[in-house]
């Protein structure tokens, strides 16, 4: 695989010249933050417990939503830019890999959490907040996302015209619930925050939590930069079938 190596006939080497680095920083912030969001729950929150303790059950909930819906997720989008000299079916298989492996922690992350919610005495009320409605509608829309793009994009796939016509939505939302899966993100930081940390004097573990925040915040934005930026686009090979608008 050529990777990150770029030709020179698809973008000035002054347009390219930060885009390495940038995808470099891109992966150093998605790593830290499955780092800080597993320490923040297993050393500030108790650890990890499957059902036999719903409270640290529930710890699996913000690390797999962290590592599918916003690590592998951006992933999954930046494998357009990144091996953008490979194979066009290449690509798209790796791309269809990391969001079905995105979606797979997030239904573990989705389990830990009602799980965590009904097994207590007295249960817990789920779906009740802000972040709980943007987080199901994130996991459900992305879910439906991944369907839509295998059938038109991968298999069976869809005649050019349709693809075509499809491709402008598929990559709208594809930025869009990143996105949002930050704001769901957030969301739960604070809401997590305001039932079990006391903030006053900032404690080390409310360090950790901004922290955690800001690292998001700038790891959504740099992998929108990258994927809206016009010079950083993949260029069809002479050989491919091309669908106009593509990643």
């Amino acid at each position: 695989m050529q990777g990150m190596y770029f030709d020179s006939n698809q973008a000035s080497s002054a347009d390219m010249r930060y885009f390495n680095w940038l995808v470099l920083v891109v992966q150093v912030l998605g790593v830290v933050s499955v780092v800080i969001t597993a320490v923040w729950m297993g050393h500030y929150q108790g650890g990890f417990a499957w059902q036999s303790d719903p409270a640290r059950e529930f710890n699996y909930h913000p690390l797999f939503m962290i590592i599918g819906m916003v690590f592998l997720y951006a992933d999954g989008i930046l494998a357009y830019r990144v091996f953008r000299n490979d194979r066009k079916v290449f690509i798209k298989i790796l791309h269809a890999c990391m969001h079905i492996s995105a979606l797979i922690f997030a239904s573990v992350g989705l389990k830990a959490v009602f799980d965590s919610h009904n097994l207590r005495t007295p249960p817990f009320a789920n779906l009740y907040s802000l972040h709980s409605w943007i987080g199901l509608f994130v996991v459900v829309c992305f879910g439906l996302q991944w369907v839509l793009g295998f059938v038109a994009f991968l298999w069976p796939k869809l005649g050019m015209g349709a693809r075509t016509t499809y491709m402008p939505y598929h990559q709208f939302w594809g930025v869009a619930l990143l996105i949002l899966a930050t704001v769901a993100a957030l969301t739960g930081i604070m809401e997590k925050t305001a039932h079990v940390t006391n903030y006053s004097g900032l404690p080390p573990e409310g360090i950790l939590v901004n922290s955690l925040g800001i690292i998001l915040l700038v790891f959504t934005g740099l992998v929108v930069y990258l994927v809206t930026r016009p010079e950083y686009k993949r260029q069809p090979s002479p050989e491919e079938d091309h669908v106009p608008l593509d990643n």
